[in-house]
């Protein structure tokens, strides 16, 4: 069982060692970080390639929560906790529910701050986690793995196939390579780490470029950004609490008292706060309105 493990791993680009690094042992420290920047630079142009089935992925996601699905990310190590991290921003974000996007890392919560290296092994592991949170046809998992073999992915992955879910998969590996069966894979080749294998570097770059892209869109298209501001946050701390004021002072005009008394009569919203205040309403007709124009805030202030 090791030799085969030994033979897949072996020929995987994520393992390959880097040539442009070779002697970076003997460097100074200017040096060695001037090395791993020139590195970095490819990660955008990787991540640039695969917008095509970005654009895919978005789609899907969005397909999903417009009819009552969640999105739920699924890795090991480093992939796991970039998903965990990316779902957990969504909240205090965009005012979603903590329900909506989800991150399972193999080894469960306490892998998130010490290596659990062992857990991304078992398979089944992955599928028992999945359906432990209630996943149903009408989610959809992303599998990440820079590598594409990570067996508690996988099994995941074969497991929301099986319920009959869409399934998208992020991998820094080829997409000639990809060998397993998924409606999406998005695949940034960013080549050799700086470090041989070492794939929390430029793979944990580009993982945490397309989570935010997948995110952050799906999040635009939900109504949730108004211009380039977000305008459903949750006021859950004085920073929050304040940015909320400084965006309906931005958008309307308003002084700092003012904007504060509106989103005090908004309950806190500012999405519905900017409402009241450009479609001169109350609270009520706003919060219709957002609900007739999908809550976008630029089709509920037309007349």
């Amino acid at each position: 069982m090791s030799k085969t493990i030994f033979d897949e791993i072996k020929n995987l680009v994520t393992e390959k060692q880097n040539e442009a690094t070779m002697d970076i042992d003997k460097k100074s420290v200017r040096k060695i970080l001037e090395m791993i920047n020139d590195q970095d630079k490819n990660v955008p142009l990787a991540v640039e390639k695969e917008i095509p089935y970005i654009e895919k992925a978005v789609h899907v996601v969005v397909h999903s929560f417009k009819n009552n699905g969640r999105f739920f990310y699924v890795g090991a190590g480093t992939s796991g906790r970039l998903g965990v991290l990316d779902a957990s921003e969504c909240p205090p974000t965009f005012g979603v529910s903590p329900e909506l996007v989800q991150g399972i890392i193999a080894g469960g919560n306490k892998a998130l701050i010490r290596a659990q290296e062992g857990a991304e092994d078992l398979p089944e592991k992955g599928a028992e986690d999945l359906l432990e949170r209630g996943f149903t046809k009408n989610d959809v998992l992303c599998g990440i793995a820079a590598s594409r073999r990570t067996p508690y992915v996988i099994g995941a992955i074969d497991q929301a196939r099986k319920l009959g879910a869409k399934t998208l998969y992020v991998t820094c590996t080829p997409r000639s390579e990809m060998n397993i069966n998924v409606d999406v894979a998005i695949c940034p080749v960013v080549g050799p780490e700086v470090i041989m294998g070492s794939t929390r570097l430029k793979a944990g770059t580009a993982t945490k470029l397309v989570l935010n892209m997948i995110t952050t869109t799906s999040m635009i298209r939900l109504g949730k950004v108004y211009g380039n501001m977000m305008v459903d946050l949750l006021m859950t701390s004085k920073k929050l609490q304040e940015r909320s004021k400084r965006i309906v002072m931005m958008v309307s005009g308003l002084s700092y008292d003012e904007a504060t008394d509106y989103l005090e009569k908004a309950g806190g919203h500012v999405k519905t706060a900017l409402v009241m205040i450009l479609a001169q309403v109350d609270e009520k007709c706003a919060k219709k309105r957002l609900k007739n124009a999908d809550g976008f805030i630029y089709k509920a202030i037309k007349d």
